[in-house]
């Protein structure tokens, strides 16, 4: 990194998607706008050695101090914005935009006889109906070859327009096929002039009900063993769905709306906004917030379009979100008092609208991944946090180990539990531990015994350890230096012993003992644990539990939670272990499920893969189809009396055998 740029992003913070990308001065003026296929492999061309880059590369990388990026849905999208953007920002860096060159369109000029679809840069042609810009030439040629495979019209010049209809001979272009005016002799007049207005209204609308028309009409034509006129229609149909891939991001000609893509969960929530103005995207902006206790995704909507607006800025007529609010009316008319005109706020389902929707979205969630991961790496943050632990549990140290259980099951049945490993603010999961539960009641019960399990095997270490002369001490400080076993148990460079390296003992689990317990859960969970803790007689160890719903921290024989500040590192890290052991727990608990339910019916004849997956969608577990009769067992689709009965008979007779 010292031969780079201090603001350079970490490799896995950059997706892998297609984007456009700025890079910003201190001011926050954009210096430079580029598109790119793949913005991390983009992207890390400009953060190689600074000796290496071009020297005018080397300027702009070196006089930014900060780059950030949109992603989009493809290439073509990125096209768009980037040439959206350049045109907005001016962007000094952009070298091949400072000359004013223009940009291509697709026009049609109306006002002649028999109008024609030209690729021009120049604008004011008499009566021409334009549509772009483009931002490469070959972007609008292969645009206007798709099309004129459904709307056939004129493209040849009017020097050889007027000779063709003077001799009566096609002209050179439609000799070939390229031309479809009244210069062909396929069309009257008339009827081109009709396939032109219908070229326009397309481009005007995009209309997508094309495509079922087109298909209708293709198989409609098949039926009758019509193929020539069927194969016209799978090549227009196949034309249209091209266009309509190519042509997302772009909405309607004068269009205005503002999309927001929201992504959140109990802390935090990422909004990123794409202001649409003339069917174009003019503006996006990205930021994250704290999120509210229980707020729902409608109560977060109303929340984020409040402070969108206001002071200077004003609502389009349009406004897009993922989910409409309770109050929607009441919000639509604030926004209409905003505005000074009525703004409509809608949920986007299908269609265009949609489209850019989901794009949004996307970037709201690699917001919110970017702002968790920058915020997890940070080693100030990290810091803060423990200490901030510390302080709010009232512990003697830092909490530079911590252990988090969680317990998973379904109604009772395939009980798991999980234990994830948190050292220094970062996830050990080469710790990772997972527990089967052979009998429990509650969650209460299920962790209290895995509690007495970890706690009994520290116990007997430390124990065994002390009568040894402590060769099982805690973790020191220094673990990870030269000479010291790491955590996969390899070693990287021991004592020797007459010049012979002595091997050192793999790692056991549950080596070292962790300076805080947390638990998923509040009172009583707490409650359970402590009395295991109580029950082990090992002392020095914190204890606490994490209720999910208002994210309060519960500490043992304490009447009241911790409250934590919601922006909080503290509290951020708590969420980040919790979420990381019921991850794992349900993770383990699906697969033993799979797994349980595969095994024993694997052997009854005829139940193949299809019909074990419709039993386990049906009963979720092994114990609730012991428990089931034959007459429950037939209910499953694909499952009749005589294999109930089969099915039956086998689980009696595994029952017995491991009764025996």
């Amino acid at each position: 990194m010292a031969n780079t740029v201090p603001y350079r992003p970490r490799p896995g913070e950059i997706p892998t998607d297609p984007g456009v990308y700025r890079f910003r001065d201190a001011d926050r003026r954009v210096l430079y706008v580029g598109k790119a296929k793949n913005l991390r492999a983009r992207l890390s061309n400009y953060f190689a050695p600074l000796h290496t880059l071009h020297e005018r590369t080397r300027r702009m990388v070196t006089t930014a101090a900060s780059v950030e990026w949109t992603v989009v849905g493809n290439d073509i999208e990125a096209l768009q914005l980037e040439y959206t953007w350049i045109k907005e920002f001016d962007p000094p860096f952009n070298v091949k935009y400072r000359d004013d060159k223009s940009y291509p369109y697709l026009a049609v000029t109306l006002a002649d006889e028999a109008p024609r679809a030209i690729v021009t840069r120049r604008r004011g042609i008499p009566g021409a109906k334009y549509f772009g810009p483009y931002p490469k030439v070959w972007a609008v040629n292969e645009t206007l070859d798709l099309l004129l495979k459904l709307f056939p019209i004129r493209t040849c010049k009017d020097s050889d327009y007027k000779r063709a209809m003077q001799t009566g001979k096609p002209c050179f272009a439609g000799q070939i096929g390229r031309c479809f005016g009244p210069c062909s002799g396929r069309v009257t007049v008339a009827e081109h002039r009709a396939n032109v207005d219908r070229f326009v209204a397309f481009m005007q609308n995009q209309d997508r009900r094309i495509i079922t028309d087109l298909t209708q009409q293709m198989r409609a034509a098949a039926a009758v063993q019509d193929y020539e006129t069927a194969a016209r229609r799978r090549d227009e149909l196949q034309a249209a769905e091209s266009f309509f891939e190519k042509s997302a991001v772009v909405l309607r000609e004068h269009v205005d709306v503002d999309v927001f893509g929201i992504d959140h969960d109990e802390l935090a929530a990422a909004v990123h906004l794409f202001i649409v103005r003339g069917g174009r995207i003019r503006g996006v902006r990205s930021w994250t917030v704290d999120t509210e206790l229980d707020m729902s995704l409608g109560d977060l909507v109303d929340s984020v379009v409040q402070n969108a607006y206001g002071d200077d800025i004003r609502p389009p007529a349009e406004v897009v979100v993922p989910a409409l609010p309770d109050d929607a009316e009441a919000l639509e008319g604030w926004l209409a008092a905003l505005g000074g005109r009525k703004v409509r706020l809608r949920a986007a389902r299908r269609g265009d609208k949609a489209a850019l929707l989901d794009t949004a979205s996307q970037n709201a969630r690699q917001t919110l991944v970017l702002y968790k991961t920058r915020r997890s790496a940070d080693f100030t943050a990290r810091s803060r946090a423990l200490e901030d632990i510390q302080e709010a549990l009232g512990m003697a140290d830092a909490p530079l180990r911590i252990e988090c259980f969680d317990v998973s099951h379904l109604s009772g049945t395939n009980v798991v539990a999980s234990m994830v490993v948190f050292e220094d603010g970062l996830p050990r999961k080469d710790e990772y531990r997972r527990f089967t539960i052979p009998s429990t009641t509650d969650d209460t019960d299920s962790i209290h015994q895995v509690l007495t399990r970890r706690l009994a095997y520290l116990s007997s270490r430390e124990n065994g350890d002390a009568e040894a002369g402590g060769a099982g001490s805690p973790r020191p400080a220094a673990m990870d230096a030269p000479g010291a076993i790491q955590g996969d148990g390899r070693h990287d460079g021991g004592p020797a012993v007459d010049g012979v390296a002595v091997a050192p003992a793999r790692r056991a689990k549950f080596a070292y003992r962790p300076n805080l317990l947390v638990v998923d859960g509040g009172q009583p969970q707490v409650a359970a644990a402590e009395r295991a803790l109580r029950e082990s007689g090992v002392e020095g160890i914190y204890l606490c539990g994490i209720a999910k719903r208002l994210e309060e921290i519960w500490t043992p024989d304490s009447d009241f939670p911790v409250i934590l500040p919601r922006n909080s590192d503290a509290l951020f890290l708590f969420q980040r272990v919790r979420d990381e052991a019921h991850r794992f727990a349900i993770t383990h608990q699906r697969q033993r499920r799979k797994r349980d339910i595969t095994t024993v019916l694997s052997e009854v004849p005829g139940l193949g893969p299809a019909r074990v997956r419709s039993l386990l969608k049906h009963f979720g577990s092994v114990s609730r189809l012991r428990q089931a009769d034959e007459s429950a067992i037939s209910e499953v689709p694909g499952i009749g009396p005589a294999l109930a009965s089969a099915i039956r008979a086998h689980l009696g007779e595994t029952s017995r055998a491991a009764a025996d």
